[in-house]
């Protein structure tokens, strides 16, 4: 049963199972999909304030703050203690181009070469991290969700302004993959 957990599952399985929340979610209580809204919840929930924004029953949403705690905690258990030994499985054209990149260690679930406190004083990880950062919470903020809020509840619900956000996650994806990401390496 271990060897089952320390295995990366195939699509045809975590892809229905992450399918199913969405049902699952409506039928039990009528929930949305979604992480982007925990942040502003567990800010409601810190800091009481009379600001518009934070001015609401954040107590009715607190399901979704135990979603996340779940979430993290899901992802220490499955990263740190059930952790894979194999190496994170890649294409070899994938790793042509990291290598190019500069990135040779393929050890971890992340890129140490990009992702380490060195390399945020850098002025590329400045950008990475911190702009970047601030970049995909504006962005999440102004479409009024996030990648799995808009592509997983909103696409199964058929709303029309989840099909523009995620066509727009993707097309910024490709864009920053392809012309952006280059330019800064």
């Amino acid at each position: 049963m271990l060897e089952l957990l320390t295995k990366p599952w195939p699509w045809y399985v975590s892809g229905p199972l992450i399918g199913l929340m969405v049902p699952i979610l409506l039928i039990l209580g009528n929930k949305s999909f979604g992480i982007s809204s925990s942040l502003r919840h567990f800010c409601a929930a810190c800091i009481p304030t009379k600001v518009k924004f934070f001015d609401y029953n954040w107590k009715a949403e607190a399901w979704n703050l135990i979603f996340v705690l779940g979430v993290v905690a899901g992802g220490f258990i499955a990263g740190i203690l059930l952790k894979n030994p194999e190496p994170v499985q890649i294409s070899e054209n994938t790793i042509k181009d990291l290598q190019g990149y500069g990135i040779t260690d393929f050890s971890n679930l992340y890129p140490v070469e990009i992702f380490n406190f060195q390399n945020l004083l850098s002025v590329n990880g400045f950008l990475f991290m911190i702009i970047g950062g601030f970049l995909v919470g504006f962005g999440t903020r102004y479409a009024n969700g996030c990648t799995s809020g808009h592509s997983i509840m909103g696409l199964s619900n058929l709303q029309f302004s989840s099909l523009v956000a995620t066509i727009c996650f993707f097309a910024g994806g490709l864009i920053m993959s392809w012309f952006i990401i280059p330019l800064l390496f």
